[in-house]
């Protein structure tokens, strides 16, 4: 029988005592490796995939004449047989080409005329938005001449164009519009907005870094010669360990502020393609940059800006508004390579004697790989071929390759295949198209993640599409231990605010070992949140590379994962699917809660989930504690439980946790907590509530025995009153001996 609670369960140092109580080993936290690179998406029904393509001849003019029969597709080298093909041409018809060739050329073949069954983007307008990256004052006035070409001989009626400005943010010049005055406004006022600057301090680093070397030639010919000890010999080697000092100050902020301008960039061109997948039709980004830092840590955003664009069928033209540079955009990588050679030879004849190595070799390879990456070719390169577009680069006058991306707006070929390969498991299908007549360059999307056809609010990284399509396999699979929690925290600014939790148990996760016996594991955690009618409202996921050496591998499996994100969310009732997905052995667990967040009204008494809390992690000295973190409780950081049973045996009480919100939170002096079994009360007390915070929420914590219950389920149950204002919360548990 169970006995009613006579003393108050309220627990002030939560963090002190739940930390015997609630002890489990912490999340996983262990080294992330470099992301591989995932490839780009596009999209794809469940029985067809359709593909825009265009075609030029050797002299750069549009071939115009081909019919169905001219094409084969392949994919991932399976010919593919063609089931639908249509022209979309929307090019002047009694006006010559945009980009005619001389009158001594032969001119361009007649357009295939569309077919009367043409689907309706075949003759919809164009839908174009011009980008505009950080640019220097020479290089705007560059993409504004080129845009000219646009409004001045390349609109159309009916065309929706928009201008967009990227500083460390998405700025918008001009919203879609077919008024032509206003796009020239648009553009106008682009090329007169200046940019946040931004150090660059790359070349004095360089200057700094040969500065060395040539420092360390010196200091190795007096070390050779038996002078290492003498006064000039120590002086000049403190020169060199001050030197490298600031480089690598320096070096450390440069790539900072590369990873933030690389995420800026990325961040803005997602937002962009993201908000034109709505429309119908081939869409055109002309995006002006001066090149885009993808270091390491940007690579998977960068990916995931190509994945979108192609899902949302998005052709991409990137101009480099640099214009015709007077040294190589590999410049500087060369340079470090010189620099990295050398260092090395010093590197090996330093060993041969016996002497230390000043630096790593490895840290060096980085820096030249993350300065290849900087060059326009590069990554704006990669960005127009693998959505369709194409770059412009090494002129100061674009213009005429502005009219070729007029003329590939407007004409162009669509064909769709049902794919011999039917499984859509988020696997990678390459994606070939060739022509039978010779000579002729082909130019359209280069793959695609097989994906069943869904209303995604937020773009589809590579990472997540194999994870997503776990969620259509019958049954579901299961193959690992996966806990996953939802709650609902009313704030006074963030009234939606839903903290979301996954936990996979330690030692669940594939690892592989490499030949040097460092281990890695690679696995996505996806959390995908639906509304009533079934829409996806929002999504959060974490792609982890993790790398343990042979030592730390063991630890490693012991420790929990623990995924933690914040959705923001209107009253109503959701469901939130889970996936957690093991790529190493293409392994998954999936699982989904109900999760309901009700109305806020700001001037009434409002109440958070009830938490059962499985263990308090005590913050460290040098962390502070975050305000706005709603599961930061005094000086701890408070971990859900998430379902997992209550073995009395080892855990002498469980900790609860809520918060109260509200105009006259003050008001609400206690709380009354109640536990029943199969609706029967079993235990109640009343106890204080703190007062109000500086944010003015109470947060209140207290610790539930468990020595009196018997094995069973249970429901815990809170109820806070203010005035004739009575809300409640409860949670559910499981106890076992």
């Amino acid at each position: 029988m169970i006995r009613t609670i006579r003393t108050p369960i309220v627990l002030r140092g939560l963090a002190a005592a739940l930390a015997l109580a609630l002890a489990t080993p912490s999340p996983l936290r262990s080294q992330t490796a470099p992301p591989t690179p995932e490839p780009p998406v596009f999209g794809v029904s469940a029985a067809t995939v359709l593909l825009d393509i265009v075609i030029r001849d050797g002299r750069g003019r549009l071939v115009r004449d081909l019919k169905a029969e001219d094409f084969e597709v392949y994919e991932d080298g399976v010919r593919q047989t063609v089931d639908s093909f249509r022209v979309v041409d929307r090019l002047p018809v009694a006006e010559p080409e945009v980009n005619a060739p001389p009158a001594k050329a032969a001119a361009a073949p007649a357009a295939t005329p569309a077919p009367e069954d043409a689907p309706p983007h075949a003759t919809a307008p164009a839908v174009v938005a011009f980008v505009f990256d950080r640019l220097s004052a020479n290089a705007r006035d560059m993409a504004f001449k080129a845009s000219q070409t646009y409004t001045d001989r390349g609109h159309a009626e009916g065309d929706l164009v928009g201008v967009f400005g990227i500083d460390l943010a998405l700025r918008t010049l001009q919203p879609f519009t077919s008024d032509l005055e206003a796009v020239r406004t648009g553009l106008k006022l682009a090329s007169t907005q200046a940019n946040t600057a931004f150090a660059g301090g790359r070349e004095d680093a360089r200057r700094r870094a040969d500065t060395i070397a040539r420092s360390e030639i010196a200091l190795d010919g007096m070390q050779a010669g038996g002078e290492g000890g003498s006064t000039s010999a120590a002086l000049l080697a403190s020169q060199v360990a001050a030197d490298q000092v600031e480089l690598s100050m320096s070096r450390a902020f440069d790539a900072l502020e590369r990873d933030q301008q690389g995420f800026a960039t990325t961040h803005a061109l997602l937002a962009v393609v993201s908000g034109l997948k709505a429309l119908p039709g081939r869409k055109t980004i002309v995006f002006f940059s001066e090149g885009i830092a993808i270091p390491a840590n940007v690579q998977e955003q960068f990916l995931s800006v190509i994945a979108a664009a192609n899902r949302a069928n998005v052709a991409v033209y990137a101009v480099d508004a640099g214009g015709l540079r007077a040294e190589s955009g590999t410049r500087e990588a060369r340079e470090e390579l010189l620099l990295s050679s050398q260092r090395r030879l010093r590197q090996e004849e330093q060993a041969g004697r016996g002497l230390p190595m000043r630096e790593s070799l490895n840290r060096g390879m980085e820096r030249n790989e993350d300065m290849l990456r900087l060059n326009p070719e590069s990554g704006l390169g990669q960005l127009a071929s693998e959505t369709g577009g194409f770059l412009v680069r090494d002129t100061n006058d674009a213009r005429g390759d502005f009219e070729r991306i007029a003329e590939e707006m407007r004409f162009h070929y669509v064909v769709s295949y049902a794919p011999t390969n039917d499984k859509l498991d988020g696997s990678y299908r390459t994606i070939a198209v060739k022509v039978h007549r010779p000579g002729l360059r082909v130019q359209t999307r280069k793959g695609y993640l097989a994906l069943k056809p869904a209303e995604y609010i937020l773009p589809v990284r590579g990472y997540e599409a194999p994870a997503l399509a776990q969620l259509d396999r019958q049954p579901r699979p299961d193959a690992f231990p996966l806990h996953a929690g939802g709650y609902s925290f009313p704030e006074s600014d963030r009234p939606g605010l839903a903290p979301v939790l996954v936990q996979i148990p330690g030692g669940t996760m594939s690892w592989s070992t490499d030949a040097k016996g460092a281990a890695h594991a690679d696995f996505a955690v996806l959390v995908r949140i639906l509304d009533g009618r079934g829409r996806e409202v929002d999504r959060m996921s974490q792609d982890y590379r993790l790398t343990a050496t042979a030592t730390q591998l063991d630890a490693a499996r012991r420790g929990d994962v623990l995924f933690y994100r914040e959705a923001e969310l209107a009253a109503g009732r959701y469901t939130a699917e889970v996936v957690a997905y093991d790529a190493l052995s293409g392994s998954a667990s999936v699982r989904s809660f109900a999760l309901e967040i009700p109305p806020a009204d700001a001037e009434r008494l409002r109440l958070s989930s009830l938490l059962l809390v499985n263990r308090a992690e005590q913050l460290r000295p040098e962390e502070q504690r975050d305000t706005r973190n709603p599961l930061h409780f005094g000086e701890a950081i408070l971990y859900p439980n998430l379902g997992t049973p209550l073995r009395k045996s080892m855990l002498p009480a469980v900790g609860f946790f809520f918060s109260v919100y509200g105009k006259d939170v003050a008001a609400a002096k206690s709380a009354t907590i109640e536990v029943a079994r199969g609706g029967q009360v079993v235990a109640r007390t009343v106890t204080e509530l703190p007062a109000p915070d500086a944010s003015g929420r109470i947060q209140h914590a207290g610790a539930l025995p468990l020595k009196g219950f018997a094995p069973g389920d249970y429901r815990l149950k809170v109820e806070v009153a203010e005035g004739r204002s009575v809300v409640s919360r409860d949670a559910s548990f499981t106890v076992v001996e």
